[in-house]
């Protein structure tokens, strides 16, 4: 009979826990969301995030709030939400960090796959080589001629020590075959600044920061690194079709959650953001932003981090790159 009633009692609480995380995913959304950002407020991850929060707040009638928390090359915000409990509550807005740190930091305290989960992608952005109009180059054949005649002399700007502007110089070197060096500044914006004035000669950049300048004459763009031409820059040619695919890159932006978030509220998070990325106006703000509005479920968004992982893994040992 105890036995009985101890059986009894055990399928009364596992329907009662059934029963509570059904009511919890119905009632979803009934507090403001945390929508956090590895870096300071300005930014162009800040920039994804705040276009996406006020169309989420209105999709899901709760106020969705953008928190930044820089540091250890967004690792730190990353960590928030890696320990947070997958109620929905906690969310990271991702960006290509989140591809290069587990091989730029080998001790992050939690681990892309295991401890974070993929909601949704919700943009992508190729870069674009740019040179200043006083270099004599005016096509990327020539840019990789004048650095294979002057080797270790031609300079390439960044916005730091493993950001993507960085790392995007290091696979071209890989691929095309060039030395130019590394001047890793503190930030995009202070790099443009220097390859304005004429302080360093070329950078790999994300499109918003230079457009602008491109359209005026300053900057000459070479080439884009997407595999297709950036609505942008649409007389810009790719790198695959100047025969140097293997340097394409793209950056992903997209939304993680902790893992172990239940298929309900990761199914809604994801459709208020498949939502968001088609109205119009979020999406010329995107677009002005030089982000590509590219919205891809959770598990399409995981196999890009499946695949872009290791190919940046690849390229970091390659180029012996170390943050400090």
């Amino acid at each position: 009979m105890k036995a009985l009633l101890r059986s009894l009692a055990c399928i009364c609480a596992l329907f009662f826990l059934g029963s509570t995380h059904f009511v919890s995913a119905q009632s979803y959304p009934d507090k403001s969301i945390r929508l956090m950002v590895g870096y300071a407020p300005g930014g162009l991850t800040d920039g994804v995030a705040r276009t996406l929060s006020p169309q989420l707040s209105e999709i899901l009638s709760k106020q969705v709030v953008v928190e930044n928390r820089g540091g250890g090359g967004s690792s730190i915000a990353t960590d928030v939400v890696a320990k947070a409990q997958p109620d929905g509550y906690t969310l990271l807005m991702a960006d290509q960090a989140l591809i290069s740190n587990p091989s730029l930091f080998p001790a992050l305290p939690y681990d892309t796959f295991k401890d974070l989960q993929p909601v949704a992608l919700v943009g992508t952005a190729a870069s674009v080589i740019v040179v200043n109009s006083s270099v004599p180059v005016r096509d990327l054949k020539a840019l990789i001629a004048l650095a294979k005649s002057k080797p270790g002399t031609l300079n390439y700007a960044s916005g730091g020590n493993g950001t993507m502007t960085h790392l995007a110089g290091e696979l071209f070197k890989q691929v095309a075959r060039v030395d130019i060096v590394h001047i890793p500044y503190k930030g995009t914006g202070p790099a443009v600044v220097d390859l304005l004035g004429g302080q360093v000669p070329m950078m790999f950049s994300s499109i918003g920061p230079v457009a602008q300048y491109i359209k005026s004459g300053q900057l000459i763009a070479l080439a884009v690194t997407g595999e297709n031409r950036s609505p942008a820059l649409p007389n810009v040619p790719t790198l695959s079709e100047l025969g140097l695919a293997q340097a394409t890159v793209i950056g992903y932006w997209g939304v993680m959650a902790p893992a172990g978030m239940s298929n309900e509220i990761t199914e809604k998070l994801a459709k208020a953001i498949n939502e968001a990325v088609k109205r119009p106006d979020m999406n010329q703000r995107l677009v002005n932003l030089g982000i590509d509005p590219s919205f891809a479920s959770g598990p399409r968004y995981e196999k890009i981090l499946s695949t872009e992982i290791p190919k940046w893994s690849q390229v970091i040992k390659n180029a012996n790159i170390r943050i400090d």
